[in-house]
């Protein structure tokens, strides 16, 4: 027992990492076990306060961060926090064509969300780790990711009105092809037992909320392509590349049913993101010539790219609607 908590992993002591595990535990007990039991619809009110309240135990968290691991590891995770809610944010565009794609009702919209989240607190987990191990034995591949993530950021700017194809997506094709699949929702399940039209004999179908939680891990995935790397930009601390990550994502999940519906305002949103990977990636090559840039800096001009952004948005959509 004492070596699970005070011995150490990934250059933290164990207690840190099982603190942030119960927090993660109570929070997602809490909303499924007591907020929502059984499946309702979340009004826009609900879910401004829900994602209020995991903000602000987020932020708790980071001054806690502040406090015990220091100034510069609380801008770290503050930065990292920043980022990866607001890629979380253009990720709800994507969700949002998804549950219209499979004509997912808002009652069961968030059980999806539910089962979605746990998938990515493992996935992250792994990608998170792996980069880890990757980035402490081969220092240089930091300059992979910063190449990489100028680059995405180049190609958003490039195909910043671009709109994914639902229909077109090669998983769900794939899934379609080797699996029986039900045309029609049954209730919040994501299996079913059902009869063979062909042979008459019981078999288990996926519904469309099952393809619809596939297709929310998958666009997850490709987001992690880009978030991963641009936290590992920040710090290559694995303790705050995950909590910071983490805790952005929960957040979202609660902010979704919020955003969904004036998602058409954040217009500018994208141009933001893209400059800041390009600034994230930017500055670990800049890091060579000038030296390492203060956290405080990396945190104000990300906020100013973000914020901006955001900002613009709200100010050239007013009155649009929806």
């Amino acid at each position: 027992m004492e070596s699970l908590l005070f011995g150490q992993f990934l250059g933290h002591p164990g207690w840190m990492w099982w603190a942030f595990i119960g927090i993660v535990a109570a929070l997602l007990a809490f909303d499924l076990g007591v907020l929502h039991r059984k499946a309702r619809e979340i009004p826009v009110a609900e879910s401004l306060w829900l994602s209020a309240g995991y903000i602000g135990v987020a932020l708790l968290f980071g001054a806690w961060v502040w406090w015990y691991m220091g100034r510069q590891s609380g801008m770290e995770y503050l930065t990292g926090f920043l980022v990866e809610k607001s890629l979380a944010l253009d990720n709800v565009f994507v969700i949002a064509l998804i549950f219209t794609y499979f004509a997912i009702p808002r009652l069961y919209q968030h059980r999806v969300l539910f089962w979605g989240i746990l998938g990515v607190i493992v996935l992250r987990a792994i990608m998170i780790g792996l980069g880890a191990a990757i980035v402490t034995q081969f220092s240089w591949v930091l300059y992979v990711f910063a190449a990489f993530l100028v680059f995405t950021g180049i190609k958003m700017l490039w195909m910043v009105d671009h709109i994914p194809s639902v229909q077109d997506n090669p998983v769900l094709r794939f899934m379609k092809r080797r699996f029986n699949v039900t045309n029609e929702l049954h209730g919040e399940r994501f299996l079913v037992r059902l009869p063979d039209p062909a042979t008459g004999k019981v078999r288990t179908w996926l519904t469309p909320l099952m393809l619809a939680l596939v297709l929310v891990e998958v666009a997850d995935l490709v987001f992690a392509v880009d978030s991963v790397p641009a936290i590992f930009a920040i710090t290559t601390d694995p303790f705050i590349v995950y909590t910071s990550n983490i805790f952005a994502i929960l957040g979202l999940r609660a902010l979704y049913f919020a955003l969904a519906a004036m998602i058409h305002r954040f217009r500018y949103l994208k141009y933001g993101l893209a400059l800041t990977l390009v600034f994230i990636g930017g500055k670990i090559f800049a890091a060579q010539l000038w030296g390492k840039m203060p956290p405080e800096w990396s945190l104000s001009v990300t906020l100013a790219l973000i914020g901006g952004s955001v900002l613009l948005s709200l100010w050239k959509t007013r009155g649009a609607a929806a």
